[in-house]
Parts: structure tokens; C-alpha cells; sequence
């Protein structure tokens, strides 16, 4: 391998743990998000805000990822945090 490939994938591995930092850390965001819904009696789905935080991530996207891929990669984001904050809700299960 040439001296420039290794350089590169060593700033890609770098790049890749903080992106699973920051994905963790908007997975706490969002479970606390979960138990002050759970907390008010709302629903853990908000349509709405799940539409309006896709569009902010679209006009945010400036290439090269195409629209559709990174949409999806947040649809399924969304959809593993929603998960999760069921979990939380129904509590432990019981032994």
C-alpha cells in the first residue's frame, strides 16, 4: 500500500469512531426525548418532527452522499432510536 492510501484510511478509521460517538450521542438525545414524551403522555411517533428533522438533513446535505442514501440512513436511525425508546418505555421484562 502506498503511503497516501494508509493516511487516508487512518483519518476514514478516525472519522468512523466519532461518527459512532455522535450516533450514540443522538441516541441518548432521543431516548431522553422518549421519556419526556412518555413523561407528558404523548406518543413515542411524531410524524411531524420526524419529517421536519429530514428535511433540516436534506438542506443540510451538500454532496457527495445522494439525497436518498443519506434520507434512508436517517430513516433507519430513526426508526432504531424509536425502538429503543419502546424498550425503555415497557421497562425490563420480567425474569
Amino acid at each position: 500500500m502506498t503511503d497516501d492510501l494508509d493516511a487516508l484510511r487512518a483519518e476514514i478509521d478516525a472519522l468512523d469512531r466519532e461518527i459512532v460517538g455522535l450516533l450514540n450521542r443522538r441516541a441518548r438525545l432521543g431516548l431522553a426525548a422518549g421519556k419526556a414524551k412518555t413523561r407528558s403522555g404523548r406518543p413515542i411517533t411524531d410524524s411531524e418532527r420526524e419529517r421536519e428533522v429530514l428535511v433540516r438533513i436534506a438542506m443540510a446535505n451538500e454532496g457527495p452522499l445522494p439525497q436518498d442514501a443519506l434520507l434512508a440512513l436517517y430513516r433507519s436511525l430513526i426508526e432504531t432510536i424509536k425502538r429503543l425508546e419502546e424498550i425503555e418505555k415497557s421497562g425490563p421484562k420480567p425474569a
